[in-house]
């Protein structure tokens, strides 16, 4: 261990959010060779913080909220960690709504958690299926790009 450990914690209903802690965590653990290890909080609903220097928290938004679990998770007191915010969102990944997203859903929510200060914050598309049609905003590129950025952060 290296001890530059990080703890990706993720609440996600349509797999997108799970899917960009896997991006992360592979840019993290290749290009940066960081120990990771990621955590869905549905199945694992207050993981012990101890042994992490970092800690990523990605959270899906549906009907205009955080995931419960992954809001709920905000609560922790990180301490000296490193702490990252990511969302998945149909509104974050389109050009028109992408700032009304980050407002609402990162800087509107980190306002009533004034104890996190988080290193980096980020807001991904996401997907949906309404009407048995699917809509699909996710840029790839996007998060690995953001993965990169915090690989240098955490290496300090």
């Amino acid at each position: 261990m290296n001890g530059n450990k990080t703890l990706i914690a993720y609440a996600t209903k349509s797999g997108v959010t799970e899917e960009n802690a896997n991006i992360i965590a592979s840019v993290l653990r290749d290009t940066y060779k960081l120990e990771v290890d990621i955590i869905n909080l549905k199945k694992i609903k207050s993981p012990d913080l101890s042994p992490y220097k970092n800690v990523i928290i990605g959270s899906g938004i549906r009907i205009g909220r955080w995931y419960k679990k992954a809001k709920k998770f905000l609560k922790n007191d990180f301490k000296d960690k490193k702490v990252a915010i990511y969302l998945s969102s149909l509104e974050a990944g389109d050009p028109k709504s992408r700032d009304q997203a980050i407002k609402k859903y990162i800087e509107e929510v980190l306002a009533k958690y004034t104890h996190i200060k988080p290193v980096a914050t980020e807001a991904f598309g996401g997907r949906a299926k309404i009407f048995k049609t699917v809509t699909d905003s996710r840029d790839v590129e996007k998060v690995k790009e953001w993965a990169n950025e915090l690989g240098k952060k955490f290496k300090i």
